[in-house]
């Protein structure tokens, strides 16, 4: 077979042979240009923002122009970059991007935000906030690390282990009780003052 052979085969219909576009000995060749010798400017290599590194082996992802409302659970990593408004519960770790806008109670193993955030969070091993980052809330974790620039108005508790539900304590209890002392009108008819 010629395929495969270095021989050329005998056969003339079944040869493949190159088809060169043929000249007319009447029309003039094109004469050459020659270079041009306007310098090329380089084009600028536009690079995309690269967004906040999302955890290593994130399994969910919601982009910029997501808008969620309700209840979500997550059973692996996340990142959050678009608008969620509701109650999120996840059982490994939760990235809120710089362009998210969170407003929902969150429950976690560990929390990184960059973007804005109001509402309660749970935490059971670690919550970092961002320079980007606005949060809005109660925090409870073990630890806690907020770096330079970031925002964060409400309460902090830190527990060696952080309890897996979030507790109302609301209620303030006062240091010392309030008694109501009756005094007998006895004893209060003989000081009177004058």
């Amino acid at each position: 077979m010629a395929l495969f052979s270095k021989e050329p085969e005998n056969n003339p219909k079944s040869a493949v042979r190159p088809t060169m576009p043929s000249a007319s000995p009447l029309t003039p060749p094109a004469p050459a240009q020659p270079p041009s010798q306007e310098p090329v400017a380089p084009r600028p290599v536009l690079a995309a923002p690269t967004p906040a590194p999302a955890p290593a082996d994130a399994r969910a992802y919601l982009d910029k122009g997501s808008k969620i409302s309700g209840k979500l659970f997550f059973e692996g990593p996340v990142r959050i970059d678009g608008q969620v408004d509701g109650e999120i519960s996840a059982n490994d770790a939760v990235l809120i991007g710089e362009g998210a806008i969170v407003t929902a109670q969150l429950k976690a193993a560990s929390l990184v935000i960059a973007g804005k955030i109001s509402g309660d969070i749970l935490a059971s091993k670690r919550i970092e906030i961002r320079p980007t980052a606005k949060v809005f809330g109660n925090l409870t974790t073990p630890v806690l690390v907020v770096h330079d620039g970031a925002l964060f108005e409400g309460h902090c508790t830190m527990h060696p282990e952080a309890k897996a539900e979030v507790r109302d304590d609301r209620k303030v209890t006062p240091i010392v009780a309030k008694e109501e002392r009756v005094v007998p009108q006895a004893a209060a008819g003989g000081n009177k003052l004058g």
